[in-house]
């Protein structure tokens, strides 16, 4: 993994400098994660990707997406179109 070094400035009262770098570091990459992944949901939530897409984008596999969605209570956008596939 390429690292890259990274300059925040923070709230005193987060206490970073306790945790230290490596703590830090684990959280932030666990935060972007989470956030792509989120972000990845909503869009495939309104339409305006697929799932595969979502996954793709969140940077995990399908299956990971579909536990994260099941997590979070999300069902796959239904339209007339979908459902006519689905009973085909």
């Amino acid at each position: 993994m390429t690292t890259r070094s990274l300059t925040l400035q923070v709230p005193a009262p987060l206490e970073l400098d306790a945790l230290g770098r490596e703590l830090v570091a684990e959280l932030l990459e666990l935060g972007l994660r989470q956030w792509r992944m989120d972000r990845a949901l909503d869009h495939y939530l309104a339409g305006a990707i697929s799932f595969a897409a979502a996954a793709e984008r969140a940077g995990i596999s399908r299956s990971e997406l579909a536990r994260q969605a099941h997590v979070r209570g999300l069902e796959p956008p239904a339209s007339a179109e979908t459902l006519a596939e689905e009973l085909a």
